[in-house]
C-alpha cells in the first residue's frame, strides 16, 4: 500500500506528529492526512493538509476517510498512563472507543489497513521483571495499561472474526527532542534533557534506579512504519519490541559527559509505583524473527543527539 493515503489520528502528539512527518517524506505530502483534536506545530501544520478531528466520534472518522479516501489508518490518539490515573473514564473513552470505531470501520471494509500502539503498561506485576517475554501474565495496575491489554484483545478478536488487517507494537517509553511528551511515567528520560541545558540541574520523580525499557523516537518510527508494511503471520501480535533500558541514574552520568557540572536530585513521587509495576527489560524476539525488528540508537548515542538539537 505504498501509494495508499494514510490517515494519522492524533498526529499532534509526541509520536503523532513525527510519524506525520517521516510519512510525508517517504511518500508525498497530500497522501498523509493529519488530524488531531487541536492543531499541532508548525511543522506539522505547514507540510500537509490537517483536518481537527475527535477520535471518539465515529461519524467525524468516516466523514474524514471518506473525504480523502483513505485506506490506512495509524490512530495514535491515546491518554497515557499520568494524565489517565487522573481522568480514568475519560481515559478509557478515548483509548477504548476510537480503537472500536477504527476497527469497526474496517470491519465494514471502509479502510484497509490499520496501525494501534499498545504499550509496555499492559504487564504488572506478575510479569517478568527482566526481558519480558512475548507471551506472559498480563495484570496492569493502570488505567492506561487496562485499557491497551483490552484494545490488544479486540484487536486480535477483529482479525481473528472478520479479517481485520490490524497491526501493532508494545512502545516502551519514547524519547525526542522535537515534541513535548504528553503525560507518561518515562517523561523524566525527555524532561531531563531540557533542564539540563536550561538549569543545569534536575530533580527526577523516579528514584535514581529504577530501570525502564527506553527508545529513541527514530527507532520507535522505524519499527511503526517496518511493521506496517511487513508480510506477517496470520495471528494477530502486539508486538514487544526493544532498544535500550537505563536508569535515572545512568542517563544523568550520559549527560555530564557533556555538561560536567550537572546535577541531579531524585524526589519519586506517585508515578514511582507506576514504573515499578513495569518491566525492566524487554524480550523483542518475536518481532526479530517476525518481520527482522532492529533498533540503531544507544544511550550513549541518543544523549548525543538529544542535547547536540535541543542546544539550536
Amino acid at each position: 500500500m505504498k501509494n495508499s493515503i494514510k490517515l494519522i489520528i492524533g498526529a499532534a502528539g509526541q509520536i503523532g506528529t513525527e510519524l506525520t512527518l517521516k510519512l510525508r517524506e517517504m511518500h508525498t505530502n497530500s497522501s498523509v492526512i493529519a488530524s488531531d483534536i487541536r492543531e499541532g506545530n508548525d511543522e506539522l501544520m505547514h507540510s500537509g493538509t490537517f483536518e481537527v478531528l475527535d477520535a471518539t466520534d465515529k461519524i467525524a472518522i468516516q466523514a474524514v476517510v471518506e473525504k480523502h479516501h483513505i485506506s490506512e489508518v495509524y490512530l495514535m490518539a491515546a491518554m497515557l498512563s499520568v494524565t489517565a490515573e487522573k481522568h480514568p473514564k475519560k481515559a478509557w473513552d478515548l483509548n477504548m472507543n476510537s480503537l472500536l470505531h477504527v476497527l469497526e470501520l474496517a470491519k465494514e471494509g471502509v479502510i484497509k489497513k490499520v496501525f494501534w500502539p499498545s504499550s509496555i503498561a499492559v504487564f504488572g506485576n506478575s510479569s517478568p521483571p527482566i526481558y519480558t517475554p512475548q507471551k506472559t501474565i498480563l495484570e496492569p495496575t493502570t488505567v492506561y495499561g487496562i485499557s491497551k491489554l483490552a484494545g490488544e484483545n479486540w484487536c486480535a478478536y477483529y482479525k481473528d472474526k472478520y479479517n481485520v488487517d490490524v497491526r501493532s507494537v508494545r512502545y516502551p517509553g519514547i524519547i525526542s527532542w522535537k515534541t513535548k511528551p504528553g503525560g507518561g511515567t518515562t517523561d523524566y528520560a525527555v524532561e531531563i534533557y531540557h533542564k539540563a541545558l536550561a538549569d543545569g540541574s534536575y530533580e527526577c520523580f523516579l528514584a535514581e534506579n529504577t530501570r525502564l525499557p527506553m527508545m529513541y523516537m527514530d527507532d520507535a518510527i522505524k519499527a511503526t512504519v517496518n511493521l506496517v508494511n511487513a508480510d506477517l503471520p496470520k495471528t494477530f501480535t502486539s508486538y514487544n519490541i526493544a532498544a535500550i533500558d537505563f536508569t535515572p541514574s545512568e542517563i544523568a552520568k550520559s549527560i555530564l559527559k557533556y555538561i560536567p557540572a550537572f546535577k541531579i536530585k531524585y524526589s519519586p513521587d506517585f508515578r514511582q509505583k507506576i514504573a515499578e509495576s513495569w518491566p525492566e527489560s524487554i524480550d523483542d524476539s518475536q518481532a526479530k524473527r517476525d518481520w527482522s525488528w532492529q533498533h540503531t540508537f544507544s544511550l550513549e548515542r541518543m544523549t548525543e543527539v538529544m542535547l547536540e538539537n535541543l542546544k539550536k
